[in-house]
């Protein structure tokens, strides 16, 4: 074998708002993408086999830096205009120097890595974060972003989606292949705590719908509730929930947890509720699903695993029967079979230690050619 041939493989995970997930004391808005991606390139960093680089936005930071064993290289202030900084991003790719470059989340961003990796003869990867990226929802909103966007995921050597339906519909809508990677998650043993809240957590965007916790609190004065909700990239009435959150007695509204810190909350919910219109494979059902947390949604659930599995429940969009659900779940009996499940469930298919290999593997078919 050359000496080529055992080099390590150079990865490079690209978005932007990652950074506090590597560096807690920084404060800005993250979501599941920036949470999918920070936990495989740690987990990837771990393999000698592969030297990983993430490229994140400027947070003051050194330019460059090495946090739990990756790169970490500094772009444009998120903050700022992106397209008058892209130059910025550019450089920081270059400076990745890797021979695979992996995005998530539509933006101006993904555009640019796809470019950059055409240009440069570079592998590029991109992963969905969301079913509005793959269910046409994106492109119909954002007619020329979209084209930009969908040229970029017609250049990568590999798509990735989050769940089976998904892929299904990126398939039928833009006529793009794609392969099924779950999101990852690291498990530790579960913790016996006394469950007595009943949470929601996530960003103030219109998609989550946050207004409708506040309804299912009012209509259950008897109940604790606790709202963990940080304010998402342009929202101008985050203060009117704020206000509005402020109003209802049962409900505790807290503006921002830490990421290493937010379990302690999911560990006391005696149920995780979400009020999200659409999503691709919500993180927070992870992170409820470890903690042997039951599950009860509004709308979501992809290809069905609540029911599938008995993790949880959907009303498929119907209040009333949401409300029902919520009653039926809270039984001590329901809630410890379903949170049990949700914990079977989630060390079967969400193991980063299992995801991880599905990436070395395809990697290194990547980098072979």
């Amino acid at each position: 074998m050359t000496d080529e041939a055992v080099q390590p493989i150079r990865v490079c995970f690209i978005i932007l708002r990652a950074y506090t997930l590597f560096n807690p004391d920084v404060k800005d808005v993250i979501g599941g993408a920036e949470v999918d991606l920070y936990l495989l390139a740690t987990e990837l960093a771990k393999d000698k086999k592969f030297e990983v680089r993430f490229v994140v936005g400027d947070y003051g930071q050194k330019q460059i830096e090495v946090r739990e064993n990756v790169t970490i290289i500094k772009s444009v202030d998120v903050s700022k205009n992106l397209f008058l900084g892209s130059w910025r991003i550019w450089r920081a790719l270059r400076r990745a120097n890797a021979h695979i470059y992996a995005g998530e989340a539509f933006s101006l961003s993904t555009f640019l890595q796809a470019l950059f990796c055409k240009i440069h003869k570079r592998k590029y990867i991109y992963r969905t974060a969301h079913s509005n990226e793959c269910d046409g929802t994106y492109i119909r909103k954002h007619h020329f972003r979209g084209k930009a966007v969908i040229w970029a995921i017609r250049t990568a050597c590999e798509v990735l989606t989050q769940n089976y339906t998904d892929a299904q519909n990126l398939l039928k809508t833009v006529n793009i292949h794609s392969e099924v990677f779950r999101n990852g998650c690291r498990l530790k043993p579960l913790q016996k705590t006394t469950r007595d809240i009943i949470l929601w957590t996530g960003r103030s965007g219109p998609l989550k719908k946050p207004y409708l916790f506040l309804d299912i609190a009012r209509q259950m004065p008897e109940l604790s509730f606790t709202m963990i909700c940080q304010r998402n990239v342009g929202d101008m009435n985050y203060d009117s929930l704020v206000k509005e959150a402020a109003k209802v007695d049962n409900l505790q509204f807290i503006r921002r947890v830490r990421y290493d810190e937010i379990e302690n909350y999911f560990e006391r919910a005696k149920v995780f509720v979400s009020t999200s219109e659409a999503e691709g494979f919500p993180n927070v059902f992870i992170q409820a699903s470890k903690c042997g947390t039951p599950i009860l949604s509004l709308n979501v659930n992809p290809d069905g695993f609540l029911d599938k599995y008995e993790c949880g429940m959907c009303a498929n969009g119907h209040w009333e029967l949401f409300v029902d659900k919520l009653k039926k779940i809270l039984v001590r009996e329901t809630a410890h079979k379903l949170g049990n499940n949700a914990r079977k469930y989630v060390e079967e298919h969400h193991d980063i230690t299992k995801i991880v290999e599905q990436y070395k593997s395809c990697f290194t078919q990547i980098a072979q050619g």
